[in-house]
């Protein structure tokens, strides 16, 4: 897969291709990313799951220019609608989606010191707060369908509370750089008309040894596959 990414400002890593291997999407489903950026999550998705219709929404208007580009690029069946998620036009409000995903901003802006780059400042931290990036895309979530999320482990305290009454069946994956190290971050998964009990899945392990020692890749088994081949991850493995 081929993405263009800004010169400058926030650049895609690892994490929305981990979220896109941990969303259950089958051939046919629709999907809605909130916060798309540049495409990155709704293209690998879009690569791994064949005749998906994935619709991604992105306030910057240079990003959502970037998607656009990246979706005619990789072939891809992606529309970017260039909008605040907090005033989504009428069309989209008026759509349920089989799974809605978003890698929301990790930090509170409220509790930091602002990025010096607009465009880097607004994917790390922005002005919405997490819960209503929560509260939105759970009502874009249709009958018995999905919503999958990764996020830093601080908060998801914040997260819990926010999906309370709203959709159930939660599963946490933390995620930590190695054996023996505290999680970082986690994918969640939750359902709409859900009723399973919570679980928490076993951490994934993004590194092998102890500590980094040279310059050659170290990923486990199961992220290697996300990474270099496309394999899915689920929540639950």
């Amino acid at each position: 897969m081929r993405v263009f990414q800004p010169r400058k400002g926030y650049r895609a890593g690892v994490d929305p291709v981990l979220l896109a291997a941990a969303t259950p999407a089958k051939q046919g489903d629709t999907v809605l990313e909130l916060g798309c950026g540049v495409g990155v999550a709704s293209l690998c998705l879009a690569a791994r799951v064949p005749d998906i219709q994935v619709t991604g929404v992105e306030l910057q208007a240079e990003y959502a220019a970037l998607g656009e580009l990246n979706a005619r690029e990789n072939g891809a069946d992606f529309t970017v609608v260039h909008s605040d998620l907090r005033t989504l036009p009428a069309d989209l409000r008026q759509q349920r989606f089989r799974h809605v995903i978003m890698n929301p901003p990790y930090f509170d802006r409220s509790a930091g010191t602002a990025a010096t780059n607009q465009g880097r400042d607004l994917a790390l931290g922005g002005d919405t707060p997490l819960t209503d990036w929560l509260q939105i895309g759970a009502r874009r979530v249709g009958p018995r369908g999905y919503l999958t999320m990764i996020q830093r482990i601080e908060r998801l305290p914040e997260v819990l509370g926010a999906l309370e009454g709203r959709l159930g069946a939660v599963i946490v994956r933390p995620i930590a750089g190695r054996a023996g190290k505290a999680p970082e971050l986690f994918l969640l998964q939750a359902r709409q008309e859900g009723r399973a009990a919570f679980r928490m899945a076993p951490t994934l392990i993004m590194h092998e040894g102890a500590a980094h020692s040279d310059d050659q890749e170290s990923y486990t088994p199961d992220v290697r596959a996300v990474l270099r081949s496309g394999g899915e991850l689920p929540i639950w493995p």
